[in-house]
């Protein structure tokens, strides 16, 4: 007697996933190598999955990876990463859209910040392109000061101690406290971190250069912890900080705002 039908548009679906699980963060090209389906037929599945939040792509780079959602464990620092990213993603995209001018998620990663979303890619503007998972300093750039500004002390502390030891130029600020807590109370009146005039590009722990750009950069505070922050850029030449401040803060901090609600809801499930 014959057994059930296979739904092959269901075992399709799976060898996708299953593709994914095997390489995390992956391209339409690697999928269609990994899976042999063609990339029509992948493009429909993907889109399925995505509106099911089965699967996410990333705006920075187009990639695609399974959602935070599906994780029936205590996550990891990577689904973590992960789920601020899926839930920043939409609203970073819609905030280039009203702007023009792109913005970075970071989030902690140790001694350094990392980039786990950007809209670069979708901005008219063209400015330098930074991938996912890009190190940032702390001391230097306008998220690192955003974030330290707001963060519990005892975080604050043990990022700072951990970096006092480092010999890097852009760490030095860790070993001058006075200065330090300056700089974090001047972000804390101003309500936004900016870059160090010293910093003028370059990624954490490579050669220095400079992109030309400015930022302006909020926290993301989950009642009284913070999740990670996000930034504007624009080009040095078009706008003062002061003037640009004065005309996109509101919509950086309503978009910070959006993100920790978005984050939250994706929390609870």
């Amino acid at each position: 007697m014959a057994g059930p039908k296979i739904i092959k548009s269901l075992e399709r679906g799976l060898q996708v996933l299953q593709a994914l699980q095997m390489q995390p963060d992956s391209s339409l090209r690697e999928l269609y190598i990994l899976t042999g389906i063609s990339k029509p037929s992948l493009l429909r599945i993907l889109h399925t999955l995505a509106r099911s939040g089965i699967v996410t792509r990333r705006v920075g780079d187009g990639r695609y990876r399974i959602g935070a959602m599906l994780a029936q464990h205590a996550p990891s620092r990577r689904e973590h990463r992960d789920k601020i990213a899926e839930a920043a993603a939409p609203i970073l995209e819609r905030l280039c859209e009203r702007v023009s001018w792109p913005s970075d998620l970071m989030v902690p990663a140790g001694d350094h910040m990392e980039i786990c979303e950007t809209t670069r890619a979708r901005s008219p503007f063209l400015l330098q392109q930074e991938r996912i998972g890009l190190p940032v300093n702390w001391l230097w750039s306008a998220v690192g000061t955003a974030y330290l500004a707001y963060c519990p002390a005892k975080e604050r502390q043990r990022v700072i101690g951990l970096l006092r030891a480092s010999t890097r130029p852009e760490d030095r600020l860790a070993r001058e406290p006075a200065r330090l807590n300056a700089i974090l109370d001047e972000v804390r009146a101003r309500g936004y971190g900016i870059r160090n005039s010293l910093h003028t590009g370059g990624y954490y722990g490579g050669p220095p250069h400079s992109d030309g750009l400015f930022a302006i950069s909020v926290p993301l505070r989950d009642n009284s912890r913070v999740i990670g922050a996000i930034n504007m850029l624009w080009l040095k030449n078009a706008f003062s900080i002061e003037a640009f401040a004065a005309r996109h803060l509101g919509e950086l901090q309503n978009a910070a705002a959006e993100i920790v609600n978005s984050f939250r809801r994706r929390r609870k499930r």
